[in-house]
């Protein structure tokens, strides 16, 4: 049987996505390859076309979020542009919303995910550690100052996005989860010296996001 010139590349977009949902939803342990090719609507057999092992897929699915643009431009239901003149700032604002703290199934890998890595083996930190990288260098293009502050910059904020986003899902009381969040936006913006017009850019923008099912960040 022949299948379409994308037959595999989709099927393998398929298994990578299925794949996010339930390892961020339960963990890379508790999961099996069966389960995720079901999800997936794809034959259990089917999955060694595409990786040798499990631990293989998860490396992948840690590296797509930032390194793969058909992941990384979208933020459930907030769109931001990587490429643009002002990605750090937008970065900063869609990673610590209330949207990516509540959709644990579509986030970003690096904050569900942060001690099944450090219990996996090389590849798996790698894909982590490359994830991470490729987030700092966006911020990096950013970030307001000399090459040398630029990095260490873009090294807080991306420390304060992730792990903020860590504590945040941790906490049951949604109030200081918000207030949380909204500390460490106002820091990472002003690390990236982005502080200018911060307030007022996020209660005129609430109205706007709310409007596409987003939650306002105030």
């Amino acid at each position: 049987m022949r299948y379409p010139p994308m037959h595999r590349e989709n099927s393998r977009r398929r298994i990578v996505s299925s794949a996010r949902k339930l390892f961020n939803r339960s963990g890379f342990d508790k999961v099996s390859i069966q389960q995720i090719m079901a999800d997936a609507s794809l034959t259990h057999g089917g999955f060694y076309r595409h990786f040798k092992s499990k631990s293989d897929l998860y490396a992948e699915v840690l590296s797509c979020f930032f390194t793969d643009p058909q992941w990384g431009n979208h933020w459930d239901g907030v769109t931001v542009d990587l490429n643009g003149s002002e990605a750090g700032p937008q970065i900063i604002r869609a990673y610590l919303s209330r949207q990516h703290v509540e959709n644990v199934e579509n986030s970003c890998p690096m904050v569900a995910l942060p001690c099944d890595v450090a219990r996996a083996g090389g590849s798996a930190k790698r894909a982590y550690e490359t994830a991470f990288t490729a987030m700092v260098d966006f911020l990096q293009r950013d970030v307001q100052g000399n090459r040398a502050k630029t990095r260490r910059g873009a090294l807080a904020i991306a420390a304060l996005c992730v792990g903020g986003m860590v504590v945040a899902r941790a906490i049951s009381q949604r109030k200081l989860a918000d207030e949380l969040r909204e500390a460490a936006t106002d820091v990472a913006l002003k690390l990236g010296g982005w502080n200018r017009g911060a307030s007022q850019e996020r209660r005129t923008s609430a109205p706007r996001r709310s409007a596409k099912g987003s939650a306002p960040t105030d």
